[in-house]
C-alpha cells in the first residue's frame, strides 16, 4: 500500500518530487498590454484562460509559449490580479509568473527569479495636448496629480518629483487610463512598453520619455520569471531565455504592440 501511495504522489510546483507534471501553469494579470492583455478569441497566438472563455495575449505569453516549448510542457494560462501573483506561485497554484514582474530586492526575499527576459525605461503617461504634454523632467510634473500602480516600484518613484501632487496607487493600468481620460489623475508612471500601448489605443493620451528620468536601479527595470524559492525550474528557464536574442525580443514586443486589442 506504501508503494502504490509513493507512485500515485504528486507536486504542487512540478519540481518537488512526486510525478512530473504534463503542464506549465503561469500567473499574470492579463491587463498590462502589451505584456499581457485579455482577448476574446485565439487571434495572434492568444492561450485559453484556464476556467475562462476569454483568452490571454501579449508579450509575456509568447514567452510563456517558448518557455512551455522548451519544458516540453502545455501552457496553462491563469488569469491573476497582480496582488495575487505571488501568494499564487507560493502555495503552488501556480508554477511561474510571467507577468512584466521587475526582479526587486523585496521580491527576492519570497521567491526567486530567473535572468531577465526584458528590460525598459520608466516614462509618464498624460493627456495629448494637456499641460503636462510638453514635459521632458520628472521635474516639469510639480503639482501634477500622479499615480502609479499599486506595489509597484513605479509607485515610489513619483516620490522623486518635487511638489508632485501624488495621489492613492491604482489596482491596474486600464483603471489608471480610465481616471487619466476623465481627469482624476494628471498622469501615471509606467515603463516604455505599456505607454506606447497606452498612446496607440487611445489617440487621447501621450507617452512622455524625458531628458531627466527617474532614477532606478537595474533591477528596478529589468523583466524577470518569477519562481518559487529554490525551483529547478529556474536553470531549465534560464537556458530556454539564453537563446531568445535581443533582437528576437525587440520583434517580439514589437508586434505585441501592434497585436494589441484597441480596448486595452
Amino acid at each position: 500500500m506504501m508503494l502504490l501511495l509513493s507512485a500515485c504522489g504528486t507536486s504542487n510546483s512540478g519540481d518537488k518530487g512526486g510525478a512530473e507534471k504534463e503542464t506549465f501553469t503561469v500567473g499574470l494579470e492579463a491587463g498590462y498590454a502589451p505584456f499581457n492583455w485579455t482577448q476574446a478569441d485565439d487571434a495572434n497566438g492568444g492561450v485559453k484562460i484556464d476556467g475562462n472563455a476569454e483568452y490571454a495575449g501579449g508579450y509575456d505569453v509568447e514567452i510563456a509559449k517558448k518557455i512551455a516549448d522548451g519544458l516540453g510542457k502545455k501552457l496553462v494560462i491563469v488569469k491573476t490580479e497582480w496582488d495575487g501573483l505571488v501568494p499564487a506561485l507560493t502555495s503552488g497554484k501556480i508554477d511561474a509568473i510571467i507577468a512584466g514582474m521587475s526582479p526587486t530586492a523585496q521580491r527576492k526575499e519570497t521567491i526567486d527569479f530567473t535572468d531577465n527576459y526584458y528590460k525598459s525605461n520608466l516614462v509618464m503617461v498624460v493627456k495629448k495636448g494637456g499641460k503636462f504634454d510638453g514635459a521632458s523632467s520628472i521635474q516639469d510634473f510639480k503639482g501634477a496629480k500622479i499615480s502609479a500602480q499599486l506595489n509597484t516600484f513605479h509607485y515610489s518613484v513619483i516620490d522623486q518629483i518635487k511638489g508632485v501632487n501624488k495621489q492613492p496607487a491604482m489596482d491596474n493600468f486600464p483603471a489608471m487610463r480610465v481616471a487619466l481620460e476623465s481627469g482624476v489623475i494628471d498622469g501615471y508612471v509606467s515603463e516604455r512598453p505599456e505607454g506606447v500601448s497606452a498612446q496607440s489605443a487611445n489617440e487621447n493620451y501621450k507617452m512622455i520619455e524625458f531628458n531627466d528620468g527617474f532614477k532606478t536601479s537595474d533591477d528596478d527595470t529589468a523583466i524577470a520569471v518569477g519562481v518559487a524559492k529554490d525551483s529547478k525550474l529556474t536553470d531549465k528557464i534560464n537556458k530556454i531565455l539564453s537563446g531568445i536574442s535581443e533582437d528576437e525580443q525587440t520583434s517580439i514586443m514589437d508586434a505585441a504592440i501592434k497585436n494589441q486589442p484597441a480596448a486595452q
